[in-house]
């Protein structure tokens, strides 16, 4: 059974006399122990998706179920007890300014009404955790976009929870302090098994850390899987957008000689071997890299080229089953604007 099951879900809002739907009838699972991204572009409807998770948003239609437990059946009671199980950090960090370090990681704890000198222990652990014990007595304006962060991670740690939600959590950050954050999310994945979801619009961030990944557009979902399968392949446009970025939007290409263009995708393996220059140099036929890139999956050299091709057919297709022969993974796209 899967630790968050969310079913046929719509959310729509009322604003001024005009009905949004913010969220189109999304169903996805999530595993216990997962680190599960959720991507999309702004206002695609993923911060909406997120909320509706601890009910802090509650849906129009269809079902939140944590471990089998619908949210909906719940008492106000029993919805805050559930949502104590699950933690949440913001892009905006959402400290308190008027009191320090330890102090703001104490907090959820006092809502509990544990005792002081239970809460300071807890705190400390957390803090020797995101190794801020040093900075316990500092306050939130004393800190840097980042040591905010681990402070609302510490925080968001304090109660035990089960599920942590990363609501666009590094979008604030510079990308080296990004890559810390994110490194310690996935220590804190590995050593609790706490199940991680993480709202973001940035690809960087789920080829990162992101085990599975699902893709809202326009407050549908287009698109899940594990995260190197959409990466190889993706089916949807939006996908294609968020890898390869805006310009994979098919438009008629104005600007090159060609519009006979393919994407190619390698491994670890293929990534460092010369295949364009071996294609080249076995065919005779020019080949046109338009764009490349590689990145980190899951601690794996995975990287993406867009090609223009000859416009003579049979030189295509030649071009095409040596790159697929060598084990590439090569989509054909109609029109590119570069």
């Amino acid at each position: 059974m899967s630790e968050i099951e969310i079913r046929n879900l719509t959310k729509r809002f009322e604003v001024e006399g005009n009905e949004i739907v913010a969220l189109n009838d999304v169903s996805l699972s999530i595993e216990k122990g997962d680190i599960y991204g959720i991507i999309g572009m702004s206002g695609a409807g993923k911060s909406t998706l997120v909320r509706t998770i601890n009910y802090l948003e509650r849906p129009t239609e269809g079902s939140v179920c944590i471990n089998g437990v619908n949210l909906e059946t719940l008492s106000s009671k029993k919805l805050r007890e559930a949502r104590a199980e699950i933690g949440m950090i913001f892009q905006n960090f959402n400290l308190l300014e008027q009191r320090n370090v330890l102090g703001n990681v104490c907090f959820p704890l006092e809502l509990k009404n544990v005792s002081r000198k239970e809460a300071k222990e807890r705190a400390g652990e957390l803090l020797k955790l995101v190794k801020l014990e040093d900075k316990e007595k500092a306050f939130p304006s004393q800190l840097s976009g980042g040591q905010k962060q681990r402070v609302a991670i510490a925080r968001a740690l304090a109660t035990n929870p089960k599920i942590l939600l990363c609501d666009e959590a590094t979008s604030a950050l510079d990308p080296q302090t990004t890559a810390s954050i994110l490194a310690l999310l996935k220590d804190i994945n590995e050593k609790f098994g706490i199940t991680i979801v993480i709202i973001t619009h940035q690809m960087s961030v789920v080829t990162e850390i992101c085990k599975k990944v699902a893709i809202i557009d326009n407050g549908k979902l287009v698109e899940t899987g594990r995260v190197e399968d959409i990466f190889e392949s993706p089916k949807s446009d939006a996908a294609r957008e968020l890898i390869s970025g805006k310009s994979i939007r098919y438009t008629p290409v104005k600007n090159l000689t060609t519009n006979k263009i393919i994407r190619i995708v390698f491994g670890e393996n293929s990534a460092y071997e010369p295949v364009l220059a071996n294609a080249i140099l076995k065919l005779g036929q020019p080949i046109n890299i338009l764009k490349a890139d590689t990145r980190n999956i899951n601690g794996k050299a995975v990287g993406e080229m867009l090609l223009g091709l000859p416009e003579d057919e049979k030189a295509r297709e030649d071009i095409i089953a040596y790159l697929r022969e060598t084990g590439l993974s090569v989509e054909e796209i109609n029109d590119y604007a570069g």
